[in-house]
């Protein structure tokens, strides 16, 4: 039975949602999932992906260090797959919950006031899961609404996220849930499977995002990913912004700038005040 999906008249305050018409009508099951579109290629990306991690240049870090044998750049992680948690997940927005949310361990990026330390920073967080495993746990959520791929930050876990998905057999979309600091080829993988791509964008210049998250050329790497990942034929796209205290002026006008002068309405933004020192 169609999952019952959001009527946009009940939330009159809401962006106008129409702009996710990809990810409501999988929903209506009038399409299917990216990454059962693209089910064959998904499972050639993650053999690609995994012999990558032998020199990973997943994201914009750029480490290139031999994950395979145990080596670690930023993110710390190596060749296993790492969960912090997974649960229905009724905190996002409306018209995502309720959401099958994995928080995948580790993050590339230091956040001075992160929410998620523990996810993202502490390994005794973590627990070691196979694609396997992963797979048959996402078939016991088909009452949710959609699969969200949340961290820390899922990119570094990209190639035991393409096998997984390339095992699961309920039809849901799938959320990006991402800080969006990856590489360009990172960004052609996710073309294969993400049908809403929801980026959290943090700062305005690289002077704030160096200073709080210890990441260097931000902005060219995060605004580059977030336009060209919106002309993504067959995805849609929430953007969210957590306003910081004091970061006004330099962040958030900026950033909801460069959103009216490259996105326009073509996708939802989400301005978040839930900052917590």
């Amino acid at each position: 039975m169609p999952i019952e999906v959001v009527d946009p008249a009940r939330y009159p305050e809401t962006a106008d949602l129409s702009v996710l018409k990809n990810y409501f009508a999988i929903l209506q099951e009038k399409q299917k999932p990216l990454f059962k579109q693209n089910k064959s290629k998904l499972r050639k990306a993650a053999d690609t992906l995994m012999a990558g991690l032998k020199k990973c240049t997943l994201c914009a870090w750029q480490c290139k260090v031999n994950r395979l044998s145990a080596q670690k750049g930023v993110c710390q992680l190596t060749d296993k797959m790492i969960i912090a948690s997974y649960f229905e997940h009724l905190g996002e927005e409306e018209f995502f919950v309720p959401s099958f949310t994995i928080f995948f361990w580790s993050c590339n990026f230091k956040c001075q006031y992160c929410q998620n330390w523990t996810i993202s920073q502490r390994i005794e967080a973590g627990k070691e899961m196979t694609p396997v495993e992963l797979a048959r746990i996402t078939d016991t959520y088909s009452s949710c609404r959609n699969i969200n791929l949340v961290g820390g930050e899922p990119t570094p876990q990209l190639p035991f996220i393409t096998r997984f998905l390339s095992l699961v057999k309920i039809n849901l979309p799938v959320i990006w849930n991402s800080n969006f600091y990856f590489s360009p080829s990172t960004l052609k993988t996710l073309r294969l499977f993400v049908d809403v791509y929801l980026p959290d964008i943090k700062y305005g210049n690289d002077r704030c995002a160096e200073k709080l998250s210890k990441v260097k050329n931000y902005c060219s790497v995060v605004y580059d990913n977030i336009i060209n990942a919106a002309k993504t034929e067959h995805s849609d796209m929430v953007i969210r912004h957590l306003v910081l205290p004091g970061h006004i002026d330099c962040c958030t006008k900026p950033i909801l700038r460069f959103i009216a002068d490259n996105l326009g309405r073509k996708v939802i933004v989400n301005i978040m005040d839930q900052y917590y020192p």
